[in-house]
């Protein structure tokens, strides 16, 4: 432990648990033996921390948040999993994120600058990206992957195994189902994709011919002819030199396995062809 850690003395701080400098612990927290707390995080009070769990410098995290506890599946038959958490993420009170298993990659991950509020869930084997957002009691199932700069509206859901590529936007109240592309947008009470985030592109400062780009990608992509394969094909041709429509081609053909979500009004169903 630090010498300059601050331990509040109602905390339990087991031995073994890796204090950096700067890190403050607040009343009734719980430290346990396989944690390691990184420069300047803060446990409010009334923190948990359990598992071979890492939270990254400048983290701060509120009351009643439980980090690292055993996953909440039937599979798990108590391996040494971990939970790693970046950089300067906030995570709100009552906040559940679990370690990983054996039958995924034995580590949930989540990337820097992460802001997660009230009541949200991280489930086992998840990777998040940076900057993530997830508005109150938005949920992960198991073995999902969000992508960098993604959104999650309140009370939304994601299936197990489902992939949210970069810049997505999830309305609050939707249930995610399916793999949603990069800079897609679902809303509530739309089925489907609604459109491209469009706001979100402004917000990153992608000029109006970048948005046109991936705007023309995205009609082709889900309105145009042929099989999924032959319009991934199409789109990678027709925007080769483009980086943000490229992002969305190499994720279409990285299919996992759950199927595309697609707007509600697509002629074609966009899901990988049948092995």
């Amino acid at each position: 432990m630090s010498s300059s850690a601050k331990v509040d003395p109602t905390a339990r701080v087991e031995d073994g648990a890796r204090l950096a400098e700067g890190v403050e612990i607040g009343p009734f927290c719980t430290v346990g033996a396989d944690v390691v707390l990184e420069a300047g995080v803060k446990l409010i009070s009334h923190v948990a921390i359990a598992g071979h769990t890492t939270v990254g410098a400048g983290s701060t995290v509120y009351p009643f948040a439980s980090l690292g506890f055993p996953p909440q599946s039937v599979h798990y038959k108590g391996e040494p999993s971990r939970l790693v958490i970046g950089r300067d993420c906030t995570i709100r009170e009552h906040v559940t994120m679990n370690i990983g298993t054996a039958g995924g990659h034995m580590e949930t991950r989540v990337g820097d600058g992460g802001f997660f509020m009230v009541g949200c869930h991280v489930a086992h084997d998840c990777s998040v990206g940076a900057k993530a957002i997830f508005a109150n009691n938005a949920t992960l199932a198991g073995h999902v992957s969000v992508g960098d700069n993604v959104f999650l509206g309140g009370l939304s859901a994601v299936h197990q195994f489902v992939r949210i590529g970069d810049g997505a936007m999830i309305g609050g109240m939707c249930g995610v189902h399916f793999d949603v592309i990069p800079f897609g947008l679902m809303m509530e009470g739309h089925p489907g994709l609604r459109s491209l985030n469009y706001t979100g592109l402004k917000r990153r400062g992608l000029s109006l011919q970048q948005r046109r780009q991936l705007q023309g990608a995205y009609r082709e992509l889900f309105y145009g002819k042929g099989t999924l394969v032959e319009r991934t094909d199409r789109v990678a041709e027709l925007f080769a030199g483009d980086a943000n429509v490229m992002s969305i081609v190499e994720f279409v053909r990285g299919a996992g396995k759950r199927r595309l979500t697609v707007p509600a009004d697509a002629e074609h169903v966009a899901e990988p062809e049948a092995a």
